[in-house]
């Protein structure tokens, strides 16, 4: 399979979010957070959270015994500050852009990288029905 067929494949398999409109006057890193990181991790939803309770899992599940503002406190500190996850959730998601995507965040590396770890802590607090 060639890039090509490769970089067809994975968008086609991308969910659409109708709510999204692409709008010239936003700014690179907010269009390819719309048309790029959310597909992708609206996509990658189901696995993302079977990957953060295995996290908890692994971390004996203190988190169940928690309060609801501690829980969604644990999930943001979790991806925020325990970096090899941070690093395992960024690689799950990446492994899903084109090589056009990757170009462009590489470009862009700080800023969506940023903006991909809010769009996880939000997208793992909402899944985990805290």
């Amino acid at each position: 399979m060639n890039n090509n067929n490769r970089d067809l494949s994975v968008k086609n398999i991308r969910p659409a979010i109708p709510m999204i409109i692409e709008e010239a006057a936003t700014s690179p890193e907010e269009r390819f957070q719309n048309t790029c990181l959310r597909p992708v991790l609206k996509f990658q939803n189901d696995l993302l959270l079977a990957v953060f309770r295995n996290y908890l899992t692994l971390r004996k599940g203190k988190f169940y015994a928690l309060s609801k503002p501690k829980r969604l406190e644990y999930i943001e500190q979790a991806i925020r500050k325990d970096l090899r996850f941070k690093s395992l959730l960024i690689g799950m998601i990446a492994g899903q852009f084109t090589v056009e995507e990757w170009g462009i965040y590489s470009v862009h590396e700080r800023e969506l990288r940023k903006r991909l770890t809010s769009l996880l802590v939000h997208r793992i607090q909402d899944g985990m029905d805290v």
